[in-house]
């Protein structure tokens, strides 16, 4: 590749000196003005234009996210733009704290068609731009800096005087390319525009500066928009804004960098859509802030929502991996990494329970999640998938999720191994249907070698029980009778009687749901010579639960084959509610 023909941005732009900048000891701590151009340099990158209708139903979009200013458009580009502008003041779409912006170049025709289109708009901000870098000058509009300057100015005269001093109009300059253009030269058409329009308090006057091109990394961007900061006049009434743009894959960082900068307003897109490699993403930008506990003022607790709207609209999809949006950006295949989330998680229950709050409203701080999904309007369903990357912790959250169980430590080790042989052989990703299933076909087996017909069950002295029981063993049907310290141990003596001397390792209980007459599932580790194996019963009885978890771990050795979940999934347990 021949790298040989490109040079650096330090050899291609005049960049400020600044060599006391500021911008790097700073930290964000509260959210800008956000402008959202969706509707003009979004609508301008897609190949299929929107008509009015996803004009329209995109400006719903923004308006509902509670953006507060708006750029509509280029109203002297096109019919279908004008129209537009035209179709907002007839049908009265904007409300009274929502401001318009209508962008211009400095052309007299075309900011005279601009003025047309805005006429009974209420709040507007007009606003013009000019390419300034040395680049577009020479090449492209044939101007020195001097013609440059009078065209740029002659504009700014003819808005004025088309405004002629209406309420409710401020003026915007965007000094285009403003990343590759001097920064002596941009600060004086800047100063220039400021004194033309006669920035004020009740009036201030907006400079625009945009990265239309990336070309260096974020931290030049900050130093030219500090530069800026310092050495605009009557910088108190200016608003200082940036439009950056995302060709190096750094439109986010740059636009971090420019507000710890001075920047105050920033222009960008939903989901980053724009020229090339698209405008900075404003929803990227807002939930940065909303990760660190700043409000970004805007509502993006449904990003689905969001995201279903501006696809629709500029019919473009959103990658897997977006930030934030994507199908996949809160979704762990990684077994550390859902071993992690799965334990934080349980950690962050007991925190919140300790400070007597609600989950959802006790501080995040969660591994590989920076906000909690719900958050935005995702569920934890699809937190943890499970493919062959994956891991015990994450097996146990998916039956956690699914069937309401915590596993124990060793079960999990268990059922991972069969989990682990399932994503080997088929190569696929096991949904959570699935897993519940194989855990299901895997431990409830109450039919097998052993079978537990009619049983009672006795008193048998102090602290004990006697369980008389019919057992169905290897075809061969025989009374048993056991005596316990409870009703399993009763049982399992009984299996001895037959031939069977299973140990119980290990004995849990619990509800599958709340409320009274929910069933119960009772999970045991059984040990026969030299083997063991874990099986579970589901039952609305505790007792019968037990009973079944018993002759299910039994089954399993008596088979020879515990832990290859092979057998087909019986009736009981096809009727075991999710969740």
């Amino acid at each position: 590749m021949p790298f040989h023909r490109y040079r650096p941005a330090r050899e291609r732009v005049q960049l400020p000196d600044l060599p006391d900048r500021t911008w790097p000891q700073r930290h964000l701590d509260h959210a800008p003005l956000w402008v959202p151009v969706d509707l003009r340099d979004g609508n301008q990158a897609l190949a299929e234009p929107m008509g009015p209708d996803r004009k329209r139903r995109m400006l719903d979009l923004l308006l509902r996210t509670g953006f507060k200013e708006i750029e509509i458009g280029y109203p002297s580009a096109s019919q279908t733009e004008f129209d537009f502008f035209r179709m907002l003041v007839r049908e009265d779409l904007i409300p009274d704290d929502v401001t318009v912006v209508a962008f211009t170049p400095a052309r007299p025709d075309l900011i005279a068609r601009t003025f047309e289109a805005i006429e009974g708009l209420p709040n507007v901000v007009v606003h013009m731009y000019t390419a300034t870098a040395p680049i577009w000058r020479e090449r492209v509009l044939r101007h020195t800096r001097e013609s440059l300057l009078d065209l740029i100015v002659a504009g700014g005269e003819a808005i004025l005087r088309a405004a002629n001093d209406r309420p409710g109009i401020r003026f915007q300059f965007s000094p285009e390319v403003f990343n590759q253009t001097e920064p002596d030269f941009v600060l004086e058409v800047c100063n220039r525009m400021t004194a033309l329009w006669d920035a004020s308090p009740d009036r201030p006057v907006i400079h625009n500066l945009p990265a239309t091109v990336e070309i260096a990394s974020p931290n030049v961007y900050a130093d030219q928009i500090e530069y800026m900061h310092r050495h605009l006049d009557r910088r108190e009434n200016v608003i200082l804004s940036v439009h950056p743009h995302n060709d190096r894959g750094t439109g986010v960082a740059c636009a971090e960098l420019a507000m710890l900068a001075g920047a105050e307003r920033i222009e960008g897109c939903l989901l980053g859509n724009g020229e090339r490699t698209g405008n900075v993403d404003l929803v990227t930008l807002a939930l940065n802030l909303y990760a660190e506990g700043i409000d970004p003022h805007l509502d993006l607790s449904d990003i689905d929502g969001i995201r279903e709207v501006v696809t629709w609209c500029n019919r473009l999809g959103v990658h897997e991996r977006h930030p934030y949006t994507g199908d996949l950006v809160y979704t762990a295949f990684s077994g550390t990494h859902q071993d992690a989330i799965r334990k934080a998680f349980a950690h962050h229950r007991e925190r919140a329970a300790a400070l007597g709050v609600d989950p959802s409203q006790a501080p995040w701080d969660i591994p590989y999640l920076p906000i909690d999904p719900a958050d935005v309007g995702r569920t934890y369903e699809a937190l943890i998938r499970v493919n062959s990357q994956s891991g015990k912790g994450g097996i146990a959250w998916v039956i956690a999720q699914e069937l309401g169980i915590d596993l124990p430590r060793s079960l999990q080790a268990d059922f991972a191994r069969i989990v682990q042989r399932e994503t080997d052989a088929t190569g696929e990703e096991l949904t959570p249907a699935r897993i519940r299933r194989l855990f299901l076909d895997t431990y409830l087996r109450p039919s097998g070698a052993i079978q537990l017909g009619q049983w009672s069950l006795a008193t048998a002295g102090p602290g004990g029980d006697r369980l008389h029981a019919t057992v169905t063993f290897d075809g061969m049907t025989r009374e048993a009778e056991g005596i316990g310290n409870g009703p399993v141990s009763a049982l399992t003596d009984a299996l001895g009687q037959i031939g069977v001397p299973v140990d119980i390792l290990h004995l849990t209980q619990q509800a599958l749901a709340i409320g009274k007459g929910s069933d119960a599932i009772t999970i045991v580790e059984v040990r026969l010579e030299d083997r063991q194996a874990w099986g579970i019963g589901i039952d609305s009885s505790v007792l019968l639960a037990s009973l079944q978890a018993v002759i299910s771990a039994a089954n399993r050795l008596l088979t020879g084959r515990a832990g290859t979940g092979d057998e087909p999934v019986t009736a009981m347990a096809q009727t075991i509610p999710q969740g």
